[in-house]
């Protein structure tokens, strides 16, 4: 059963930015209104009981976590201006997760890996571990959650079970999670780093069905920003898919979400309909 809330709710429209800790692919800004998918969302009975949440640019401000605790993280290095240097970060960074989700590397490999590429281009005085701990502490400590998606997670978690599926480091992830009190609306957390899998492999979600108590597929609804590994994940494992689209971005030849919202508030009337 979905668990108690508590606290206050925020509310709003849900925004996004471009760059994820759990992501391969640039992501769009947002946008307005609502979309359709393949079929229907609001036009006849659907309704899910147990729902997949990505978290990285669908629940969390993601490029706010990053751009902060990168900025923490050139202050320990001794220089004054990182935004030149955050360009250099991010194709390194897209490039890694890149291969996360196509089981080349994983998580962990991309925590420290990635500072490694990096270090001699902007010739840290640190070691690329030290550069990697500095971020990850960041990361973990900054990056709130877009507004609005408490209200989401409060209506959805009343009326259905609830699952975050996260590409991502597992500190990082778990960090979050305790600072923003979120692991009271979910039944499972399921971090890529810490079991070893990622999106959109179907691993990942073996694990978290099993974790869920194995719900039917059928009843089942995979929610995420990213075609490449939460749209395409879900719909290769048999489940139905919303692909969490604010800036309206034309979708990828040969991915194809059973739904798609531009609003995440839109998402509780496609549940719970």
């Amino acid at each position: 059963m979905p668990k108690s809330k508590k606290g206050g709710l925020t509310s709003g429209v849900i925004g996004k930015a471009c760059l994820s800790e759990d992501k391969a692919i640039p992501r769009h800004r947002a946008g307005a209104g609502s979309g359709l998918g393949l079929r229907p969302s609001y036009g006849f009975e659907v309704g899910y009981s147990t729902v997949l949440l990505d978290f990285d640019y669908t629940l969390l401000d993601s490029d706010a976590s990053s751009k902060a605790a990168f900025r923490q993280l050139m202050a320990a290095c001794g220089f004054d201006d990182s935004a030149e240097h955050f360009l250099a970060f991010e194709v390194i960074n897209m490039a890694l997760w890149r291969q996360v989700e196509e089981q080349v590397l994983t998580p962990d490999e991309v925590h420290v890996s990635r500072f490694e590429l990096l270090s001699p281009k902007i010739g840290s005085p640190l070691s690329p571990q030290e550069m990697a701990d500095i971020y990850s502490e960041g990361m973990g400590a900054n990056g709130e959650l877009y507004p609005g998606a408490l209200d989401v997670l409060d209506t959805l978690a009343s009326q259905a079970s609830l699952a975050m599926v996260t590409n991502g480091v597992g500190a990082i992830q778990r960090a979050r999670v305790a600072r923003l009190d979120l692991d009271q609306y979910f039944e499972a957390i399921v971090i890529s780093g810490e079991v070893g899998m990622a999106k959109p492999g179907n691993e990942i979600f073996d694990i978290t069905f099993e974790r869920m108590g194995g719900p039917s597929k059928a009843d089942v609804l995979m929610v995420g920003d990213s075609l490449s590994s939460d749209v395409r994940g879900g719909s290769s494992y048999g489940i139905d898919t919303c692909w969490y689209n604010p800036g309206e971005t034309a979708l990828s030849r040969g991915v194809l979400p059973t739904h798609t919202i531009t609003a995440l508030e839109d998402l509780s009337a496609l549940v719970l309909s």
